[in-house]
């Protein structure tokens, strides 16, 4: 699959499997966001009733842009682990990617935090930044933020960014689940097409008839699909016989062909080349790494 062919496949699933992925975050108190590939928006932006040093300097413009471009440097290269960096204010912040197959689905990002303890020559230099970018404030309130800040020792910030990275992880070992879940919210009719594709995905599975099972038209369909999963029919039909296949695959005694054939698919060929596409490495891979991360845990 070229890059081109790649992007487009991975915005099809993206801001659904985005969605889903924020309800699972809400209560990890590690967190301070998890943001999808290409978008950029300062942790603080437009809260005005928060009074931590991050928010006060997040209301000017000049500081905002600064912690965009903190942003930006922490999650440049695609191929990168783990990117911390630390902007002009002392706070630093990393990025974690999140992959889908091969390809970065988003970033988990931490909150800002200092590396070192405030000091006021510290502040000082912070302050006469400010005042020469033209930022009018309460500077007593912004030095008792700065002293407030959250401070944490590079050994225990290691820690918390090796956790975030299992999370992260995690988050791309079910991300393919995640896209196949039903939603509570969704309507009669694309809950009944889900359930019909889950129960006969072993067999020949056409459009005509899953929207004939959902009782619509071929072509509103099409609509209604694309917008409740973020994907084509083919596409959700490939994952959902991939997902099956993982499951197979646990079973040492149970052939890559058997799992394939069993889910519905008509040649190994397509089996290996859909795999490969969503799951980020061929069911040969999948399955000889399924001891080390028994190991892991």
């Amino acid at each position: 699959m070229s890059l081109k062919e790649g992007a487009l496949q991975l915005s099809k699933l993206q801001s659904p499997l985005i969605t889903r992925c924020r309800k699972i975050i809400t209560a990890n108190e590690t967190l301070k966001n998890i943001r999808a590939h290409d978008s950029w928006s300062p942790a603080h932006h437009g809260k005005t009733d928060d009074d931590s040093f991050a928010a006060i300097l997040a209301r000017f413009n000049q500081a905002r842009a600064a912690c965009l471009r903190a942003q930006s440097d922490a999650s440049q290269e695609l191929a990168s682990t783990t990117r911390t960096v630390t902007w002009f204010a002392g706070l630093s912040e990393s990025a974690v990617p999140v992959y889908v197959g091969d390809h970065i689905l988003g970033f988990l990002e931490t909150g800002e935090v200092m590396l070192k303890s405030p000091t006021k020559k510290h502040f000082a230099s912070i302050t006469r930044q400010l005042r020469a970018w033209g930022y009018k404030t309460d500077w007593k309130q912004l030095e008792r933020a700065y002293f407030r800040s959250c401070v944490l020792s590079p050994v225990r910030y290691r820690a918390m960014l090796r956790l975030l990275s299992l999370f992260a992880r995690h988050l791309s070992i079910l991300s393919n689940q995640l896209v196949v879940r039903h939603e509570n919210d969704e309507s009669t009719n694309m809950t009944r097409a889900r359930k019909f594709i889950e129960d006969h995905q072993a067999e020949p599975l056409s459009l005509g008839r899953i929207a004939q099972v959902a009782n619509i038209s071929r072509h509103y369909f099409c609509k209604m699909f694309k917008k409740a999963t973020g994907m084509n029919f083919t596409d959700y039909l490939s994952r959902v016989r991939v997902e099956k296949s993982k499951a197979l695959l646990l079973n040492p005694n149970s052939r890559i062909s058997e799992a394939a054939f069993a889910c519905g698919f008509q040649s190994m060929t397509n089996f290996n080349r859909e795999f490969k596409r969503i799951v980020g490495r061929s069911p040969t891979q999948f399955r000889e790494a399924l001891p080390k991360l028994r190991r892991r845990v």
